[in-house]
């Protein structure tokens, strides 16, 4: 792997304990150190757990720096550093296999990042496993997980920017997932459970798929999910689908297909909220929440949150969108005090 420019990273540490058994040298802690990163991209072999990463940006020229990881995640958002100064910040990240959804390929092995922005600067990273984070684990569908390609993006992939050190995002929201399909694939809940550890935010959303899922089947996948969480201690939240761009002659998305009707007359956003209510759960009504945006927006401005320019697609969301969504998520889970103030990124 090639060296990193003198110009842009002049002084890089990688610094230890960088897997479960950090390898010592002479009595030292490990120290990894320039070669793990080249101008852009950054490599640690590391197990899969959770990692405190802290970068520190800027350099001789004003800059402007944000993080991917992974599987296309936004870690952190574009931050600008005026010529001479430096900045730092940091944030916790899920390092898992596979890395992104999961029934898809398994990845790369360790931690990816990667530098973005108009004029990225690293000045320094430091990266180490992560000692009492609480996990955010995602339960749901292609308007969630981590989208492996351009255009799409799901907000649970945008979610991890909005978060600090200490709170880090655990997306197993799978492409093309019911309830019932969910529950059902060794894969998916029988994977996911056993990782549920106690004082997790488990967050749900499933319904896109549910297209001939009866109420009744409906109401009891969602009410065995909170149970399930629950025996493992976690603490769950239902969420209500993100809303399809779907307007009325009216410019309303006072409509089945918009509001996530499905082929059986079963309201699922409503069913949500009824067993979040019978439940005692946790709700972030991201429907309503996205239908007042769409609608304010209008069909022509709501076109950028979708993929409508680029696919004709009014269900998924383009980096754009999933941002916006994600920002709608975090607004809630600081309103239902889920997270607290200090490890919320605004902005």
């Amino acid at each position: 792997m090639r060296r990193i420019g003198i110009a842009l990273l002049a002084a890089v540490t990688l610094s230890g304990a960088l897997s479960a058994a950090p390898a010592q040298a002479h009595g030292r802690q490990r120290v990894l150190g320039i070669d793990h990163c080249t101008a852009t991209v950054c490599h640690f072999d590391v197990p899969p757990g959770t990692y405190d990463v802290r970068v520190t940006l800027g350099g001789e020229a004003a800059s402007s720096t944000s993080v991917a990881g992974e599987t296309r995640r936004s870690l952190l958002p574009e931050t600008t550093v005026a010529a001479g100064e430096r900045v730092t910040r940091s944030f916790t990240v899920n390092v898992r296999t596979p890395e992104g959804e999961p029934t898809g390929p398994a990845g790369t092995p360790g931690l990816d990042l990667t530098l973005g922005g108009s004029a990225p600067a690293l000045a320094g990273i430091r990266v180490t496993p992560a000692r009492h984070a609480r996990q955010v684990i995602l339960i749901g569908d292609s308007t969630v997980c981590d989208q492996p390609g351009d255009p799409y993006s799901g907000w649970g992939q945008q979610l991890p920017q909005y978060l600090r050190k200490g709170v880090s995002v655990a997306n197993y929201a799978d492409s093309g997932e019911s309830t019932v399909t969910y529950l059902h694939n060794p894969q998916l809940w029988a994977t996911v459970q056993p990782l549920i550890r106690p004082g997790d935010l488990v967050l749900v959303q499933l319904a896109h798929n549910d297209k001939t899922t009866d109420g009744a089947t409906y109401r009891a996948n969602l009410e065995n999910l909170v149970a399930g969480i629950r025996d493992r201690g976690g603490e769950p939240v239902l969420v209500t689908p993100i809303v399809r761009r779907w307007f009325n002659a009216d410019g309303t998305l006072n409509n089945n297909t918009a509001l996530l009707v499905n082929g059986l007359g079963v309201d699922l956003p409503a069913v949500i909220r009824s067993v979040a209510a019978a439940e005692d759960v946790p709700l972030i009504d991201l429907t309503a929440k996205t239908k007042a945006l769409v609608e304010s927006l209008g069909v022509e401005g709501s076109k950028a949150l979708y993929l409508y320019n680029e696919k004709r697609d009014n269900t998924h969301t383009s980096v754009h969108g999933a941002t916006v969504y994600a920002g709608l998520v975090r607004d809630e889970l600081l309103a239902l005090r889920l997270v607290p103030e200090g490890r919320v990124r605004m902005g």
